[in-house]
Order: C-alpha cells, then structure tokens, then sequence
C-alpha cells in the first residue's frame, strides 16, 4: 500500500516532540472508565491480569490492548484508548504483563517485547470463555512490537483475528535503544531505569540465587538490565540476541491481515529503521502512517480524544483507506 499521507497537525505546543511525549504521559487527563479485572493463570505457575471494559451494547467484537515498557492498564493512553472504542462497539481486553498490575508476578522472567506465548494465552483465555466472532490487536511502544511479532512469525493464528493496530513503535529494538541512549532522552532513559531497577532489587527477595546485589549496583543503563535480566530471564544469549530475534521488522512481510502503523517523525524513542516506507510500499496488509509531529504516543487531538484514538477506531470499524 502506498504510504498514507498523514492530516494530524496539532496546536503549537504539540508540535514539539518532547512537550507531546511528557505531557501525555504525565498531564493529561485520565479519562473516566469502568475496568474489571480478570486473572489469567498460566500454565508455568506465574499469572497476568486483564482489565475489561465493555460496550453498553452487546458486543461481538474485542480489542486486546497491549501496553509499553513498564506500563499497566492503568495508563492514560490504554484508558483512553479503551474509552473510545467502548463508545463505538468494542469490548476491550486491557493487558497487564507479567509484573505491570500492581502486583509482583511469580516466576523469574517476566514480560519483554517479544514474549508472544502471553499474548497468545490472554487470546486463548478470551476465546475459550466467549464467543466473539472478531478480534483486534492494538499495541503501544512495546506493546506494539510484540504484536507485529505474534502475527509475522506464526503461519496460523484464529480466524477471528481481523486487524491490528500498532503506535509509536520500536521495530527495531536495538535501534530505540540507541535512539534512547542519545543525550536529548535522558529524561525517558532515567525514568524507565529507576523502575527497571525497583523491580529487580524486589525480585532479587525471591531468586537470591539468580539475583544479586552486585549485579543490582551493575544496573545503570537500559543495555546493562538487558544483559543482567532481561536476556537470562528469557533464554537470550545477551541483550542483542534479545534485540536481534525479536525486533517485529523481520516478521512483518509475513503478516497476513491488515496492520495500520503510526510513528511519528518527531518520536525521539525510534531510529531510521523503525519507518520502513520500502517496506509498506510494497505489501497490501501494511499501512504505514509517519505524521511529522506526535512525539512518543502523544498524538494530542483534544483531553478527550486524540488523534491515534481517533484512527484506530476508524481503522478498525471502516478501514479508513
């Protein structure tokens, strides 16, 4: 498809990518929204929760919402997000991964950008308790990465898995670490470390033997987290075989259903490969959308509504192009 030309052009403070990034994150208001809480127990012992909001009107449609990096279901983009498309129809299944809802998650590994099993037993859980006869995917940073993933490295997947969404995302998990790792992104770069770093000094309680206190002093970069927990935790060599086998860009060409991709130009988080125009121009499920402004999910519209809001339902409902 060729690239969709984008009409998304904010109010002067929205223009900066920085200003976009921080205040929706930060200031913006968190819509109002009914959730209720479903556990899902997995089959190694360990457990993930999922927030559910439905439509006033019988639904049988489901958007899985997938947050990012130290995210919940609690963020105002995935209320947000949640809000509209409750408002157009859609019951939505609200992710929280391993460790992200406000309760330490059972196992050693937790969650990463690649870890689609998890995904795969939340739409397992959702298919074997309902019958809808279609199903959404919208993921955000992360969440989004690991969406495409799902859908590029397996042959089969349900039938009624219909469309996807994907927002501000890193398709190329080596080069976000490296756009993070830039001076201008300190801020971002700070504040996921302290978290990273909370979370594995609580872990280390309940695995001393794999977990250390010198190993925790080690922890004062993304790439050194990857490298102490992420890669073991999961089976990865080192944080760039994490990187390498799971960064989504290598398994869109096989996704077989219509995906619609936003990333905005002014995104400080994405490097140059996470824009593959080459790669939309040539496929007919992909539309790829790279308005200039929007930061880093912050594609401000209105409090209520934003932009990325607003056309994820349209892509979702009408198909928009």
């Amino acid at each position: 498809m060729p690239l969709i030309k984008s009409a998304y052009n904010p109010i002067f403070p929205f223009k900066n990518g920085h200003f976009s990034t921080i205040y929706s994150s930060k200031f913006r208001p968190t819509p109002k929204l009914a959730q209720e809480r479903e556990r899902l127990e997995l089959i190694d012992g360990d457990f993930m929760d999922v927030d559910w909001s439905f439509s006033k009107k019988q639904s049988q449609k489901v958007a899985i919402l997938l947050h990012g990096l130290e995210g919940n279901a609690q963020r105002t983009y995935i209320v947000g997000q949640a809000k509209i498309l409750v408002e157009n129809g859609w019951n939505v299944a609200a992710v929280n991964f391993r460790g992200c809802s406000g309760e330490p998650n059972l196992s050693y590994q937790s969650y990463n950008a690649g870890k689609t099993d998890d995904l795969e037993a939340v739409i397992n859980l959702i298919l074997n308790k309902n019958k809808y006869s279609e199903i959404a995917l919208v993921g955000f940073s992360l969440g989004g990465n690991l969406l495409l993933k799902y859908l590029g490295e397996r042959g089969t997947f349900p039938k009624e898995i219909k469309k996807a969404v994907s927002i501000s995302t890193p398709v190329s998990l080596r080069g976000s670490l490296e756009s993070l790792n830039e001076f201008s992104n300190w801020v971002y770069r700070k504040s996921f470390l302290i978290k990273l770093r909370e979370k594995y000094r609580m872990k280390m309680k309940d695995f001393p033997e794999k977990m250390t206190a010198l190993d925790y002093k080690k922890i004062t970069s993304l790439l050194a987290f990857d490298n102490l927990y992420t890669a073991p935790a999961h089976g990865f060599k080192d944080a760039y075989d994490y990187y390498e086998k799971n960064s989504s860009l290598q398994f869109i060409p096989n996704i077989n259903i219509p995906v619609y991709l936003l990333n905005a130009e002014n995104d400080s988080f994405l490097s140059a490969a996470c824009y593959p125009e080459q790669l939309a121009s040539k496929m007919k499920n992909l539309h790829l959308e790279i308005p200039k402004y929007g930061g880093h999910v912050g594609f401000h519209q209105t409090n209520a509504q934003y932009y990325s809001e607003a056309r994820t339902v349209a892509f979702l409902n009408e198909g928009i192009y």
